[in-house]
């Protein structure tokens, strides 16, 4: 892990932060300014290592894998306040959705990044990518929003409350709320594929159970509290139509090709509200696609069915060096791969 920061002065948009934030990020593949650039925005409980050893999307990135270190630039951001750079967020009901991605487009700007290939992401990184495209409607040549909407739908909300109720009053916050988390991130029938009602013999409780209680146990390992408060809440505030009150009028600028995944046992961001999303949109949009994962995995498959992901995502990825401009404001001779 080779993590870069920049400062960026900052104030919220309802002003309940201003600052100066470090913006950490990691570079892989070719030299920034010397091939296109994919920005890759993480989930709620990732990181900047997106490919690696320890990356965690590194079955689809990575050299002549489907998103090639060998042919494009990887840049991903860490959310300011998830903790993997060591920075905390005191005040995290201050920013929203809407605040990451405009400290996201500062730090493409400080990088002087003219033009990025694609922005892409799963879950809660997806609505920020759908955030920055509103924003910057000429910057993304792609924009591939997966297993996520441009909204917190009511369902989302009622889930967030859940996460925070835990937060703020169990005896072990960040454990139960994982606990709770994990019944979202997979679907019923991902678990009795998994399980199959089996009992743990050391333990002496079901294997369900102490799986529930190894990713509890894992993510108190690398994770803060106080990140997981500020991503729960992010998770809240998902809404790219607040300045315009309507879904159409807040994309119709958007320039780029839109490409829609879903994830058809999704518990948590639907499929069914994806597929209306993209309904709507190809109303108004030709160069919009909507693409389904099928799997048993629920909202995690974005995670776990790499083949299906990366067969969904080649068309995107397939170089075409006469249609994609390449970031040439930077000359870097040392690469930043990372990948071994």
């Amino acid at each position: 892990m080779k993590l870069h920061s920049i400062d960026i002065t900052y104030t919220t948009r309802n002003e309940g932060y201003s600052g100066i934030l470090p913006l950490s990020y990691e570079l892989f593949g070719l030299p920034l300014g010397s091939a296109p650039v994919v920005l890759v925005n993480h989930a709620l409980t990732g990181n900047s290592t997106v490919c690696g050893a320890l990356g965690w999307w590194n079955q689809l990135i990575g050299a002549r894998k489907c998103i090639d270190t060998e042919k494009y630039t990887i840049l991903a951001f860490n959310i300011p306040g998830n903790g993997y750079d060591g920075f905390k967020i005191d005040t995290p009901e201050a920013f929203t959705v809407y605040d990451v991605s405009k400290i996201f487009l500062l730090g493409i700007e400080r990088l002087n990044i003219k033009k990025v290939h694609t922005v892409i992401g799963g879950s809660l990184g997806g609505s920020i990518a759908w955030q920055m495209a509103a924003l910057r409607p000429e910057l993304f040549e792609n924009i591939i929003p997966i297993a996520t909407d441009w909204k917190s739908t009511d369902w989302v909300l009622a889930n967030c409350r859940i996460q925070k109720q835990i937060l703020e009053h169990s005896s072990d916050p960040l454990g139960d709320a994982r606990i709770h988390a994990m019944t979202l991130y997979r679907a019923p029938k991902s678990l009795t594929h998994k399980f199959h009602r089996s009992i743990n013999d050391t333990l002496q409780i079901p294997n369900v159970e102490s799986w529930l209680l190894h990713h509890s146990a894992a993510l108190k390992k690398r994770f803060k509290v106080s990140a997981y408060v500020l991503m729960n809440h992010l998770l809240t505030t998902i809404n790219i139509t607040k300045d315009t009150g309507d879904f159409l009028a807040s994309v119709k600028k958007i320039q780029g090709n839109v490409l829609l995944v879903g994830v058809d046992s999704d518990l948590f961001f639907t499929n069914s509200e994806i597929e209306e999303t993209y309904n709507s949109y190809k109303t108004i949009k030709k160069n919009v696609q909507y693409k389904t994962i099928e799997s048993i995995h629920g909202h995690d498959a974005f995670l776990m069915e790499f083949d299906q992901l990366a067969a969904i995502l080649q068309p995107v990825f397939q170089i075409n060096n006469t249609t994609n401009e390449l970031n040439t404001s930077r000359k870097n001779k040392k690469s930043e791969c990372l990948i071994n």
